[in-house]
C-alpha cells in the first residue's frame, strides 16, 4: 500500500483493540465522503515509531473521535487512555468554543457510566451503534473540520430513525405535576385516612427490584411498539447536587409524552423504580412492558444546561435518536418541548403511526425560570419524604411564590405539603385545613382551571374534612381539566374510590387499578391499592397473590405484610397469616394485625398484649386502627368509643368504615347506622 500522508485536518480515532470492527466502520464511512481519518491499525507501518506516531497526529488533528463502549469500560489500562489523555492535554491550549473532542458511543453505554476523562463530558457525544454511521454524522464531521459548528452549540440530530411530522398539538396549562390520590386500605390503619396515594412513594423505604422479571412474579404487560417508559436522567454536576433538576426535568418529558393518545406511557412510579440501577435496558423494558425507553443525563453549572438524550429500542438497542444540547437555563421550557417532539418524530418514523405531542413552551405557568427551578427543588424534597423535608419542600414552594406570585401551579403545590402535614400531625388538623385552602384559594383565583389546586382540595375535603360528596366533584373536575395527564387519573381513581366507600360497588375502581397496573407495572402503591379492593370485594386469592407480587418488589413495603396478613387471615389461613404480620416493619399495623391473629388463633393473652401496646403507642394517630381491632375481637362498646375519638380526631380517618371487614360483626347495631349517618356514609 503506498504510503499517506496527513495534513493538519486529519481525524484521529481511537479505540481499544476489541472494538476495531466498529472503529473501521467509522472510518469507512468517514472516508467515503472525502475526510482524512487516522486509524493506527490501516496506518502504522512496520519499523514506524508507534508512539512517536500516535502521539504527533493527535497533536495535529482536527478532531478527536474516542470511542467509548463496554469494552473501554471494562479495561482500567489500556494504550486508548494513554491517547486519550494526550488529547486532554492539548485541550489546554485550545480556545473553548473550539470544536475538538466529538465522543462516540457504540453501544448502550451511558454517560453517567462512562470510564472516560472529565474533559469528555463537555463535549456533544453521539451514539453509532455497532460502529454504522448514517450520513447524518458523516455531515456533521465536515461542518465541525470547515468550522461551521461546535460542540458547544450541538443542533443536528444524529442517528438513526429521526424524523416524521408532529401530527397534531395538544397543550396543559401546568406544568408536569406528580400527585396521585386514591382512598383506599390498609394505610387507612397506617395514616387513618386512607391510602393516599396522592402521597405516593413517602412510605417506600425502599425500591428493591426482583433480580429477573422471569422469576420476580411482577405482572407484565406484553409490549407493544407504541410504548415507551423516560427513566430518571442521571445528575451529572460536577457536585451531584442537580437530582432536583434531573428527575423535574424527566417527570415533565413524561407528562408531555402523555399527552400523545396513541403512546402508553410508564407511570413515574414505575419507571423512577431504576433509578440509581445499572440494568440491562432490555431487561427494564421487559419489566415495564414496553419497547422504547428514553434515557439522558443533565449536567447544570450555574445558567448553563448541557442535557444529552437517547431513544434506544430495547429489543436490540438500536439506537432510534440521540442528541446533545447546550444552552442557557432560560431555554428550558424550549428544550423540554424539543426532546419531546423529536422523541415523538422518532417513535412516529419507526411506528409508522401518528403521533401528537403537547407543545408547550409558552404555558409552564410563569415565566420566570427561577421560580420554575425552586418548584422543581420544592418538588423534590416533597416525593423525598425524609424528617423536615417536609419544611424544605414548603420553604421552596414559598420562595417560588416570592418571585412569581402568580404562579398557580406553586399555590396548588404549597396547598398539598400542608394537607400532608396535616395528615401525618406536623399541623393540626384546623391548621392544615386553614393553610391548604387559602392556597388552593389563590391557585383558583389566578388560574381557574388548575387541575392540580382541584385536586388538592378534594384531597383536603376527603383527608381532613370527611366531606366525601364534595371531595368527589373536586376530584372530577381535575380529572376533566387534565384528561390525560397524572393528575387527572388519580382524580379518577379518588372519585370511583370514594364512590366505592360509599356504596359497597366496587366494579370500577377494580377496573380502574387494573388499567393503572398496566400503566405502572412496578408501581408498588398500585398493588396495595389493588390488593386491598379485591380483598374487601371478596377476591380473596386475588388479592393474597397482588400482596405476593408487591412483597417479591420491595419486601420491606410499609403496610404490604400487614395487608397479606389480614388477607390469608379472610382465608382461614391463620399460621400464615401469624407469619406474615409478624414481618411488618411498620410498628402500629404490625401491633393490630397481631391483636386479631392472635384473637383468630385463640391466643388470648398475646392478642390482649399485642392491643395494649398499640393503645399505649398509637392512640393519638391510629384510633381507628384500634377501634378496628377491638371489632374484630367482638368488643363492640370499646370499637365505637375509639371510632368516635378518630372522628373527632380527623373525621377523614374514618372513610372506609361502611366497607372496613373489620367492623363487619356491628353493622346490625343501631349505633352503626348512626355512626355512617353522621359521618355521612349513607349512600
Amino acid at each position: 500500500m503506498p504510503e499517506q500522508t496527513h495534513p493538519t485536518g486529519a481525524v484521529f480515532i481511537s479505540y481499544c483493540s476489541e472494538d476495531a470492527p466498529a472503529a473501521e466502520r467509522i472510518c469507512e464511512a468517514l472516508r467515503a465522503v472525502g475526510i482524512d481519518v487516522w486509524l493506527d491499525k490501516s496506518e502504522l507501518r512496520g519499523g514506524d515509531a508507534w508512539d512517536a506516531q500516535i502521539k504527533k497526529h493527535i497533536h495535529d488533528c482536527a478532531l478527536f473521535i474516542p470511542v467509548i463502549s463496554a469494552q473501554t469500560n471494562a479495561r482500567s489500562e489500556g494504550y486508548f487512555r494513554r491517547e486519550w489523555k494526550q488529547a486532554t492535554r492539548r485541550l489546554q491550549d485550545m480556545a473553548d468554543d473550539l470544536a475538538f473532542l466529538v465522543p462516540v458511543v457504540i453501544d448502550q453505554t451511558r454517560e453517567a457510566d462512562a470510564r472516560v476523562p472529565e474533559e469528555f463530558l463537555r463535549a456533544q457525544w453521539t451514539w453509532l451503534p455497532g460502529g454504522e454511521t448514517p450520513p447524518a454524522f458523516a455531515q456533521r464531521v465536515r461542518q465541525l473540520l470547515g468550522g461551521n459548528g461546535a460542540t458547544s452549540q450541538p443542533a443536528t440530530t444524529v442517528g438513526t430513525g429521526a424524523g416524521g411530522p408532529v401530527a397534531a398539538a395538544r397543550g396543559r396549562a401546568r406544568p408536569g405535576v406528580r400527585t396521585i390520590g386514591l382512598a383506599l386500605g390498609v394505610l387507612a390503619l397506617l395514616l387513618g385516612a386512607g391510602t393516599l396515594w396522592y402521597f405516593q412513594s413517602r412510605r417506600d423505604t425502599t425500591a428493591t427490584l426482583a433480580p429477573t422479571p422471569e422469576h420476580s412474579g411482577v405482572a407484565v404487560t406484553a409490549p407493544n411498539d407504541k410504548s415507551i417508559a423516560v427513566l430518571p436522567f442521571t445528575d451529572m454536576s460536577e457536585k451531584k447536587d442537580h437530582e432536583y433538576f434531573s428527575d423535574g426535568l424527566s417527570e415533565e418529558l413524561i407528562d408531555q409524552l402523555a399527552q400523545i393518545t396513541e403512546l402508553r406511557v410508564i407511570a413515574r412510579s414505575s419507571s423512577f423504580a431504576f433509578k440509581g440501577i445499572n440494568e440491562d435496558a432490555r431487561s427494564i423494558a421487559t419489566k415495564l412492558g414496553v419497547t422504547n425507553l428514553l434515557q439522558g443525563s443533565v449536567r447544570k453549572a450555574g445558567s448553563q444546561l448541557r442535557i444529552s438524550a437517547q431513544l434506544v429500542r430495547a429489543s436490540d438497542g438500536a439506537l432510534l435518536w440521540s442528541e446533545t444540547y447546550v444552552r442557557k437555563l432560560d431555554d428550558i421550557f424550549e428544550l423540554q418541548d424539543e426532546i419531546s417532539t423529536r422523541v415523538a418524530n422518532a417513535l412516529n418514523a419507526t411506528l409508522n403511526a401518528p403521533t401528537a405531542i403537547a407543545t408547550q413552551s409558552a404555558s409552564r405557568g410563569t415565566a420566570n425560570v427561577e421560580a420554575y427551578n425552586l418548584l422543581l427543588r420544592g418538588n423534590f424534597h416533597f416525593w423525598r419524604g425524609n424528617k423536615g423535608d417536609e419544611a424544605k419542600s414548603i420553604e421552596f414552594f414559598q420562595q417560588a411564590l416570592k418571585l412569581d406570585p402568580q404562579y398557580a401551579t406553586a399555590w396548588a403545590k404549597l396547598g398539598r405539603a400542608y394537607v400532608w402535614q396535616g395528615n401525618i400531625g406536623e399541623l393540626s388538623t384546623a391548621e392544615a385545613k386553614a393553610k391548604s385552602r387559602d392556597a388552593v384559594g389563590r391557585a383558583l383565583a389566578i388560574d381557574p382551571n388548575c387541575a392540580e389546586a382541584y385536586f388538592v382540595r378534594g384531597n383536603s375535603l376527603r383527608v381532613l374534612d370527611g366531606e366525601w360528596s364534595a371531595a368527589i366533584s373536586d376530584f372530577e373536575r381535575a380529572a376533566a381539566l387534565d384528561p390525560h395527564g397524572e393528575v387527572g387519573d388519580s382524580g379518577r381513581g379518588n372519585a370511583k374510590g370514594l364512590k366505592a366507600h360509599m356504596t359497597g360497588r366496587f366494579k370500577e375502581i377494580l377496573e380502574w387499578g387494573r388499567r393503572r397496573r398496566e400503566q405502572s407495572p412496578l408501581d408498588t402503591e398500585t398493588m396495595i391499592d389493588a390488593a386491598e379492593w379485591q380483598q374487601v370485594a371478596g377476591q380473596l386469592d386475588e388479592s393474597a397473590e397482588t400482596s405476593r407480587r408487591l412483597l417479591e418488589i420491595n419486601p420491606v413495603f410499609a403496610g404490604a405484610w400487614a395487608q397479606y396478613g389480614f388477607t390469608l387471615l379472610l382465608m382461614g389461613k391463620h399460621t400464615e397469616a401469624l407469619a406474615a404480620a409478624e414481618k411488618e416493619t411498620d410498628d402500629a399495623l404490625r401491633l393490630m394485625t397481631l391483636a386479631i391473629v392472635h384473637w383468630a388463633m385463640r391466643q388470648r393473652a398475646e392478642s390482649d398484649a399485642a392491643i395494649g401496646k398499640l393503645e399505649h403507642r398509637f392512640s393519638e394517630r391510629s384510633a381507628y386502627l384500634i377501634a378496628g381491632a377491638h371489632a374484630y375481637r367482638g368488643d363492640t362498646q370499646s370499637s365505637f368509643t375509639w371510632l368516635d375519638r378518630a372522628y373527632r380526631q380527623r373525621k377523614g380517618s374514618v372513610g372506609r368504615l361502611k366497607i372496613d371487614p373489620l367492623f363487619q360483626g356491628m353493622r346490625g347495631d343501631p349505633r352503626y347506622t348512626a355512626l355512617l349517618r353522621q359521618v355521612k356514609l349513607q349512600e
